[in-house]
C-alpha cells in the first residue's frame, strides 16, 4: 500500500533528513530525499519528498493498512502544523533560530528500544566513537533487512554477557545497564510501550529507578521516543553552548537562568531544545 501526502503548513523534510543520519542505523538518502523506517510489523517503510519546504508533499510506500500510516504520520510530524510553534517563539530571544530553521520538525525514533539503548551508549562519550559503538552493537546482535539495520531485540541482548560487550569496548558499567535494561524489557518488568499512556513525571520516575538511566536519559526517551513537546534537558552542554552563542555571553549559562526563560518558551521547551541543538549542528544559510 502507497500514500501521498500534502501538508499545508511549512515542513522542511531536508534538515529532517539531516539530524536523522546524525543516527547511523538510520537509513536516509539526502539527494533521493528519502528515509527508510523498519516497522515492528517486519516490513520497510519509504518516506519521499517530492515537494519543497514551503509546498511539502510526499510519497510514502509499502505501508501494511491504516495504523502504520497513522504511525508514520507520527513519527515524523506529519499529523500536526509547525506553524502554531513558530508563531510562539516569534517574539522571544529564540526568534532568529525559529527564523533560520522554520519548518524543522521533532521526528521521534523509529524504535523505543533502539531510542533507549542508544541513549545509554552515547552517555559521556564524544558523538564520533558513540556512534562507532552504536553501530558495533547493532551489526553484532541486530539486522539487516535490505540495506536497512534494525536494532536487536531486548531478548536476544538479555542473554548476552558483559564480556562480550566489552569485547566491543563498552565499559564494564555501561554493558551492565544495557544488559540490565534489556533483561528488565525481555521479562516484562519494564513495559516501554506502557509509558505512551503514562506523564512526563511517572515517565521519568519509572524509568530513573533502573541502574544506568539518570534524567538525561529519561527526557530524552520522553522527547524523541515518545514526542513530549515540553521538555528541555538543562543539563546538555550542547544546549548550554548554544545558549552562550545566541546571548552573546562570556560563559555558558547556568541552569537557574536556563529555567528562567522556561515560562516564555513552555509549552514548547522540546522544540527550543531541538532548534537550539540544530543551530550549532549546522552552518547558519547566508
Amino acid at each position: 500500500m502507497n500514500a501521498e501526502l500534502n501538508l499545508p503548513f511549512t515542513y522542511d523534510f531536508d534538515r529532517a533528513l539531516e539530524r536523522l543520519s546524525g543516527t547511523p542505523v538510520n537509513s536516509v538518502d539526502h539527494q533521493l530525499r528519502l528515509a527508510r523506517v523498519p516497522m515492528e510489523e517486519g516490513n520497510l517503510v519509504t518516506v519521499r519528498a517530492t515537494g519543497t519546504s514551503q509546498e511539502p508533499n510526499f510519497i510514502i510506500e509499502g505501508i501494511m493498512g491504516e495504523e502504520q500510516l497513522a504511525r508514520i504520520k507520527w513519527i515524523f510530524h506529519f499529523e500536526e502544523s509547525l506553524d502554531g510553534v513558530a508563531a510562539h517563539f516569534a517574539q522571544t530571544d529564540l526568534a532568529p533560530i525559529f527564523k533560520e530553521h522554520i519548518g524543522t520538525p521533532l521526528v521521534r525514533s523509529f524504535s523505543l528500544y533502539g531510542e533507549l539503548m542508544k541513549s545509554i551508549i552515547h552517555q559521556q562519550l564524544n558523538l564520533k566513537f558513540a556512534n562507532t559503538l552504536l553501530m558495533r552493537f547493532v551489526e553484532k546482535y541486530g539486522s539487516q533487512q535490505e540495506g536497512v539495520w534494525r536494532y536487536p531485540s531486548p531478548k536476544r541482548i538479555a542473554t548476552v554477557t558483559v564480556e562480550e560487550l566489552r569485547e566491543l569496548q563498552f565499559s564494564t558499567r555501561k554493558a551492565e545497564y544495557v544488559i540490565g535494561l534489556s533483561q528488565a524489557i525481555a521479562a516484562g518488568a519494564l513495559d516501554l510501550e506502557s509509558l505512551r499512556s503514562k506523564t512526563d513525571e511517572e515517565v521519568v520516575a519509572e524509568l530513573t529507578a533502573y541502574r544506568g538511566v539518570g534524567p538525561w536519559t529519561a527526557q530524552g526517551l520522553l522527547m524523541f521516543g515518545l514526542g513530549r513537546p515540553n521538555l528541555f534537558p538543562t543539563a546538555d552542554i550542547g544546549l548550554q553552548n548554544a545558549l552562550k552563542i545566541l546571548w552573546k555571553l562570556d560563559r555558558k549559562p547556568t541552569q537557574n537562568e536556563i529555567r528562567e526563560r522556561f515560562s516564555v518558551w513552555s509549552p514548547y521547551l522540546s522544540y527550543a531544545a531541538l532548534y537550539l541543538w540544530r543551530s550549532i549542528e549546522v552552518p547558519a544559510v547566508e
